[in-house]
């Protein structure tokens, strides 16, 4: 026999969902359920042995929470409104020295733009040229932090560029480090993505560079970029819907004008620590 539940979200924090609904025993009742879905409120068909509800909020806010089941009448259901908590979670940040851009169990962006303004003529980037310092820390028997026990590493750096002027954007560039005596490897790259380019990078002389972009956005009347509310530190991010990372074999555009921002992005390891010294664009004047 089998029973009709339901479930309205009554409290939670901003950060809460997706959520994961379980019953007393172990078993899967519903994944992924968006919290706007849980604020309306949802009925779910279960055993009729299942006495205990367990919600689990499986997105950067995690926490588990368990329910047991009561009797409602209709009146008091409609009666129950959302209240968005903000209760924050607690959490202990610098326990663990080989940890950055790590927040609250996630790995958090760490961006870092440069803004350049060239003379009176405009002028084409040619590359990217980046001294910055990678660090790699190893295991601290001792638990007592030391300087001695990095490495400064060759193919660790920032995963995400977007090079861009007032009208023109290269999109998403993932970088990767250039495959090393391996010209078959080499040779598959750039990778077009449907949401970005991958392409390599080198490190020469201590130089972090990489050459591979083109301007691709479909129409220079369209922005550019676009408002994400996932987050008030993250003042933008690329509209993809105006970005074409198909192939171009004739209509490959230079990055061209009188100003550049160059924007690296590190958002897939908290291991890493980058130590942003200076950058160079070297460009050519553009005559027309």
């Amino acid at each position: 026999m089998s029973k009709t539940i339901t479930i309205k979200l009554t409290m939670s924090g901003s950060s809460a969902g997706p959520f994961t609904i379980k019953d007393q025993f172990g078993n899967v009742i519903a994944v992924d359920v968006p919290k706007k879905t849980l604020i309306r409120g949802i009925s779910y068909m279960v055993d009729d042995d299942v006495n205990l509800i367990v919600i689990e909020s499986t997105g950067k806010c995690a926490f588990t929470k368990s329910f047991p089941l009561t009797e409602f009448d209709i009146v008091e259901y409609a009666n129950k409104t959302y209240v968005q908590s903000t209760t924050a979670c607690i959490w202990r940040h610098l326990t663990n020295i080989r940890l950055y851009n790590y927040f609250y169990g996630n790995i958090e962006p760490y961006v870092i733009e440069y803004p350049f303004a060239y003379q009176y003529q405009d002028e084409i980037l040619q590359n990217v040229k980046d001294y910055t310092k990678a660090y790699e820390y190893l295991d601290i028997r001792d638990g007592v932090f030391n300087d001695n026990v990095r490495i400064e590493t060759n193919d660790k750096w920032f995963n995400k560029a977007i090079l861009y002027n007032g009208q023109q954007s290269s999109g998403i560039l993932e970088l990767v480090a250039k495959p090393m005596h391996n010209l078959r490897a080499y040779m598959q790259y750039p990778i077009l993505n449907t949401d970005s380019k991958t392409i390599t990078y080198t490190k020469s002389d201590n130089f972090y560079q990489y050459n591979t972009f083109w301007a691709l956005q479909k129409s220079s009347q369209i922005p550019l970029f676009r408002t994400t509310c996932e987050s008030l530190s993250i003042d933008k991010v690329v509209n993809q819907e105006n970005m074409d990372y198909g192939p171009r074999s004739f209509k490959k555009a230079t990055i061209r004008a009188k100003e550049l921002k160059v924007r690296h992005i590190l958002d897939n390891s908290a291991t890493t620590h980058l130590v942003s010294q200076f950058i160079i664009t070297p460009a050519q004047i553009s005559y027309k």
